[in-house]
């Protein structure tokens, strides 16, 4: 097959197909027809042309061993080029995919530069704005310190002066004299003075024109470095448009590829139909040959008959002799055809014979491809468990138990203010991170993990916690609840609205990326049950919202004890535990749950939380290839709302609720505390909410708090108590979070109990 270095479409480049990979151009000589490791087979478009245009001979129409000659021929032909387009699509797909790496790198260091180049350009603007007063400041001392010197000059003048008019008055008086040599020891003194003063002035001078001389060799040498920045920065750009010329050349390229796969793909499939047409035919010229082998059978036969009947049939000898010689003639061409056939059944033998060795080839690469697959799958497992590791070391590295602080948007229900009660420092140490809160005339600051604005969305908010997420499925305990007062968004935050879907909160969107991830992990060989719980603590009494009636509600209902083993789990007697298989299950539940859960109306909320909300989700995963087991706990908790009693306007029942809730969170705020200070012993057995929080404050889990806040002018009291106690836990230190995983053993190896 000829070969050529042109390329394939409007790149005009070269491949060369060396053992499956796509390499540069090759100088080697022409190409084999035969497959091996170490083949060479390189196409152009003039080559791909001619194998499309390419038809039968019409003059070998009806000799089938030319024509299946060519068939085969034509056949590999194509799977050389079919092979060559796989890998040269294959070569621009890397291709495209480093170009595109290569263009984000560029995009992401050319913003860096940018805004380094504005962060410098500022604090040199900065720097010469500061040099320019310094500047100023010196030439006015400068202007200053001659004008005194100017003073001092003249009073000397003045001094000698009056020392000339003490010397004629000498002689006229002695009493004068003594006073006249008095005053002029004094003048002298004073010209003494005043010359040492105007040595210091010199040197003062002189150290000025020094550090003016220093201030503008800075001046230059910044304006130097802001060239220097500018330069590199219209490289980057440049560097950037070629990629982007790049890019766009290797897409059209690739199209073309595309396009010319697709119409080989098609000669491919005309080929297939004239190579069985050529099959039907050679069918039919085997039935042929051997009904022409039973009529000569026949024939024998006959003329064996005539033969013996010669003397009875001495008037047809004659026309028995000529149709004799003309059947003889008619078999010798038969038997021509026969031996053609036979030359014809052997080359398709060979033909089997050829492709059956292409078969063993192909289950030899298709073993060594398996075996490549395994040794990958391997490599993949080892991964995950590393990504597992450098995941959780990272999340261990900002804190096992972090604090997030969301302000929520004012509402129309708000007091009007002129002046806002919350504010977000634009520094760069708290950009993000930081929000300061007036009250009273006072601005208090306060710094926490992350700090969303009223403009968060809820995806941002969900962004930051999914890392957490992703924690409970690698095998360790996870608790996420949300704190603040009634009214603030805590309910919103955690469930949110179920429409639209970008309003959702973080419950249903922790339940998508937990079944999401289950589903991905599955090819990995993981297999994960997941079952849930959903309680509420109200009044200092749990209740069971999936309860299949009511009765656990009532007074004379069950009694929910709350126990912890010795790996930190946390389980309720007598809880109802659902499996679930899918969101849809769990979204049901939730809505049953939300259904039963206790609810009132006060003054600061319409629909106010009158219990403490803990959903839980545990998940046991199992991976069949590796033998290992994980299993996490994942608790995300919707407090009550904090509340004064002079603002809640709470009575009777409500006046209870309230003062039930404000001593649990009482109680919490003790613990934290008492976590703070590293005391001895920490109370958490003073309410249902502590002790059922026990594992995730002073155990190894991994903790998050929301804290919300009210923009408010009205709640800056309750806000402020709010962020001094999130201020608190965010101080707090608990244990190293452990990851609970095992190794199934199998039946054939020994156990020991």
């Amino acid at each position: 097959m000829p070969t050529s270095t042109t390329g394939v479409g409007r790149g005009r480049r070269a491949f060369s197909v060396v053992n499956g990979n796509a390499d540069p151009p090759s100088t080697s000589g022409p190409p084999s027809s035969a497959g091996s490791d170490c083949v060479v087979v390189e196409f152009s478009k003039e080559d791909v042309e001619a194998i499309l245009a390419q038809r039968p001979e019409q003059k070998n129409k009806f000799n089938t061993k030319v024509r299946w000659d060519q068939t085969v021929e034509n056949c590999k032909r194509l799977r050389q080029c079919i092979k060559w387009f796989q890998q040269l699509e294959g070569a621009f797909v890397v291709e495209q995919e480093s170009l595109k790496s290569l263009l984000q790198s560029a995009e992401l260091k050319c913003n860096e530069l940018d805004m380094l180049l504005k962060s410098k350009e500022e604090e040199l603007n900065a720097i010469s704005i500061d040099l320019r007063k310094q500047i100023g400041v010196l030439q006015e001392n400068l202007k200053k310190e001659e004008s005194e010197k100017m003073e001092a000059l003249s009073s000397l003048s003045r001094e000698k002066d009056l020392r000339v008019a003490s010397e004629k008055q000498q002689a006229s008086l002695s009493e004068e004299l003594r006073r006249a040599q008095q005053d002029n020891e004094t003048a002298n003194q004073k010209i003494q003075v005043l010359q040492e003063y105007n040595t210091s002035l010199q040197q003062f001078s002189s150290r000025l024109q020094s550090e003016n001389a220093n201030t503008n060799e800075k001046l230059n040498r910044v304006e130097d470095e802001k060239a220097a920045l500018v330069e590199n920065l219209s490289t980057l750009r440049g560097r950037y448009t070629s990629l982007t010329e790049q890019l766009s050349s290797s897409k059209a390229a690739q199209d073309e590829a595309v396009r010319q796969k697709e119409a080989l793909a098609s000669e491919v499939g005309c080929l297939r139909k004239d190579l069985q047409n050529v099959t039907v035919d050679r069918d039919n010229q085997l039935s042929l040959v051997k009904s022409l082998k039973d009529e000569v059978a026949k024939y024998k036969e006959c003329t064996g008959k005539s033969v013996a009947e010669l003397s009875n049939l001495t008037m047809k000898s004659d026309a028995l002799e000529a149709r004799c010689s003309s059947q003889c003639e008619q078999i010798r061409r038969l038997q021509e055809q026969l031996a053609l056939s036979e030359t014809k059944l052997q080359v398709s033998d060979m033909s089997s014979m050829e492709a059956k060795s292409e078969f063993e080839k192909l289950k030899k690469v298709n073993s060594e491809l398996s075996q490549r697959l395994s040794d990958a799958e391997i490599k993949i497992a080892d991964g995950e468990m590393l990504r597992k590791k450098l995941h959780n070391t990272i999340l261990e590295l900002k804190g096992n138990i972090r604090v997030f602080c969301r302000v929520r948007p004012t509402l129309s229900d708000d007091v009007v203010s002129a002046e806002k009660v919350v504010s977000f420092p634009t520094s760069t140490e708290a950009l993000g991170r930081g929000i300061d809160l007036t009250h009273n005339g006072q601005k208090h600051s306060f710094t926490f993990d992350k700090v969303f604005v009223p403009e968060a969305s809820q995806k941002d908010v969900f962004d930051e916690i999914s890392q957490l997420v992703q924690s409970a499925l690698d095998g360790y305990k996870v608790c996420i609840f949300a704190y603040g007062q009634t009214g603030s968004g805590k309910t919103y935050t955690m469930m949110g609205n179920p429409r639209p879907l970008d309003q959702q909160g973080l419950i249903p969107r922790t339940l998508e990326q937990v079944f999401q991830t289950r589903q991905n992990y599955q090819d990995q060989g993981w297999k994960y049950d997941m079952q849930v719980s959903m309680l509420e603590i109200y009044n200092e009494t749990i209740r069971d919202l999936l309860s299949p009636t009511r009765s656990s509600f009532d007074n004379g209902g069950k009694q929910y004890g709350i126990k912890h083993d010795v790996h930190g789990n946390t389980h309720v007697s007598d809880l109802t535990i659902v499996d679930v298989r899918s969101s849809k299950e769990v979204s049901y539940l939730l809505e049953r749950a939300a259904q039963s859960r206790s609810v009132g109306r006060t003054q600061m909320n319409e629909q106010s939380s009158r219990s403490h909300f803990v959903f839980t989700l545990r998940i046991s995963g199992v991976n069949e290839s590796t033998e290992q087991q994980v299993q996490g706990v994942l608790n995300l908790i919707d407090l009550a709302g904090s509340e004064r009693l002079s603002r809640s306007g709470a009575t009777g029942d409500r006046l209870k609720e309230t003062q039930a809730i404000n001593k649990s969170l009482s109680s919490l705020s003790d613990v934290i505390f008492a976590l703070a200070k590293k005391e001895e012993h920490v109370p958490f057995r003073n309410s249902k909410l502590t002790y059922l929080l026990q594992p995730c404050l002073g155990g190894d889990s991994k903790t998050m708090m929301f804290v919300n806040v009210s923009p408010d002018p009205a709640s800056a009291g309750e806000s402020l108590c709010s962020l001094r106690f999130a201020a608190r836990v965010n101080a707090c230190e608990i244990g190293v979070p452990r990851r609970q995983t095992s190794l199934r053993l199998l039946d054939s190896r020994l156990s020991f109990g």
